[in-house]
């Protein structure tokens, strides 16, 4: 997990260095900035070292070309043998990107399975990417006939730069042969078809949902888990502690966070006595809120009012986890996968209207959801992994008929006119993994349940100097306020965020 920038045609040291400082919280571990001779290119790389931390600095050079790269490839062991392990000359994962990209194969992107954002160079062309559906970012901007390449926004603020945007999930660009899209979200079911082995179906999906897991805690660092007490946490924090526990490693690192006696602190403490992991939990209070709002703001560069609530829990969640380790699972994507969000419930009667909303929402975490964990994580150095969105996961999850997600049905499967159970399918899924109650309990949103909106309530009347309720209004002024008083630019920050619309519908 890392921060990079890139200037191609601007050929200027100075900049790049000055742009890679103010986003070198990505990468405590090391700062360092390359050129490449013979051509108009110099990159800049913050580094958290996770996968080969001895020999995998960047940048990354063989012969003529140079790389940069964030995020981890977790198929890197596998290519390294399809490739041949004498090519590469490092530990890294990253180097992975540079020997597919050399092996010449029309599609070699495709290949790569994980998160990731990356930018390589040849003497004659520029080539940037990013993974499927944008967990890790990536903006590109105009300096006067050069383009440049970041981490994040605030790289370019105060720069004089044109056209800042975001590369598309799952694009990849080209100086030679432009943009192209070189993923799609499958398009999900919809209703259970005729002869459908339900038990199967959910079967399938336990099985896959253990290899992500296992997967993105490949690692040279320990990986711990936030766990919130939610079905989404649990679920990643329960599979991780087996993968743990199989591999005869101590037990898995949980955190938790809320004010003293919240919902959250309760139900996660009572999950990691049900799995047994090492669970360290923190407190906040409306002062320490106040406190952090105008970091939170400027690092998860939005100030929409959903994000910054949620972002607040993950920022005290992720300073925590940061005392231990330096990568944690997080549950991020179950939601748009399973029908979590209160408003599917809108749904229930149209499973073809269902399929179609998850597939798009899922299009839409890139500046939603993903930048809150990203640049909220990251601000503290530390990276977060997203098992539920590995890529075969989502095949799988996009092949379950809409209709199991979100259902009316009882725990046992039985047809009810009762209420509607969303992620029913998730659940069924994994109800020897946790407690009953647990798996069939109601969602409740990390901010609600963590006792953020209460202790937001306090922190925004005293910044205000108010008493009594502060409106969603006063609310969002307030973010805006603290926003453009940290930004040389905070037009351009603003206008690059996602915002929830109205029933946190992503857009």
């Amino acid at each position: 997990m890392c921060g990079f920038v890139c200037l191609w045609n601007v050929g200027d040291e100075d900049l790049a260095d000055r742009m890679i400082r103010r986003i070198a919280h990505r990468g405590p571990d090391a700062v360092a900035v390359a050129t490449l001779p013979g051509a108009p290119v110099v990159m800049a790389h913050a580094r958290l070292s996770i996968i080969g931390p001895e020999d995998g600095a960047q940048p990354i050079q063989v012969t003529d070309d140079l790389l940069v790269a964030n995020g981890e490839i977790y198929n890197h062991q596998d290519l390294r043998a399809i490739l041949g392990p004498s090519t590469f000359t490092t530990a890294s994962d990253s180097e992975a990107i540079l020997r597919l990209f050399r092996s010449g194969g029309s599609r070699w992107i495709s290949r790569l399975d994980g998160m990731f954002a990356f930018v390589l160079a040849t003497r004659e062309r520029i080539v940037a990417a990013r993974d499927p559906l944008g967990i890790k970012p990536l903006y590109t901007a105009r300096i006067g006939d050069g383009m440049a390449f970041a981490s994040e926004l605030k790289a370019f603020d105060g720069l004089p730069v044109d056209s800042v945007e975001a590369i598309p999930p799952g694009s990849l660009y080209d100086t030679r042969d432009g943009l192209r899209r070189w993923y799609r979200t499958p398009q999900g079911a919809a209703e259970v078809e005729p002869g459908l082995d339900v038990e199967a179906t959910v079967r399938e999906l336990r099985l896959v949902l253990e290899e992500a897991v296992a997967t993105w805690m490949v690692a040279d660092v320990e990986v711990g888990s936030f766990l919130s007490g939610g079905l989404d946490s649990s679920i990643v924090a329960a599979l991780a502690q087996r993968v743990r526990l199989g591999a005869g490693r101590s037990p898995l690192k949980t955190f938790a966070v809320g004010l003293e006696g919240s919902a959250d602190l309760a139900a996660a403490r009572a999950v990691a006595q049900h799995i047994g992991s090492e669970h360290h939990e923190g407190v906040f209070t409306a002062q320490d809120v106040a406190r952090a709002l105008p970091r939170v703001v400027y690092h998860l560069e939005s100030a929409d009012v959903d994000l910054v609530r949620s972002a607040i829990p993950t920022l005290f969640a992720a300073r925590l986890a940061r005392e231990h380790v330096k990568a944690v699972l997080t549950g991020e994507g179950a939601d748009e996968l399973f029908a979590g969000y209160a408003y599917h419930h809108d749904y229930v009667e149209d499973p073809r209207a269902l399929a179609d909303e998850l597939t798009r929402s899922l299009g839409t975490m890139h500046h939603i959801n993903l930048q809150r964990v990203d640049r909220i994580t990251m601000a503290e150095s530390l990276e977060a992994r997203t098992p539920f969105l590995d890529r075969d996961l989502i095949d799988v999850a996009q092949s379950v008929p809409a209709a199991l997600k979100l259902c009316r049905t009882d725990p046992d499967g039985a047809e009810s006119t009762g209420e509607t159970t969303e992620k029913w399918v998730l659940r069924k899924a994994v109800t020897d993994l946790l407690p009953p109650d647990l798996v069939w309990r109601k969602k409740a949103q990390f901010d609600e349940g963590s006792g953020t909106v209460d202790a937001l309530s306090t922190a925004l009347a005293e910044v205000l100097g108010v008493t009594g309720p502060v409106s969603r209004d006063q609310e969002a002024a307030v973010y805006e306020r603290l926003l453009r008083e940290q930004y040389a630019d905070p037009d351009r920050v603003l206008a690059a965020a996602g915002t929830w619309a109205a029933q946190r519908v992503p857009v």
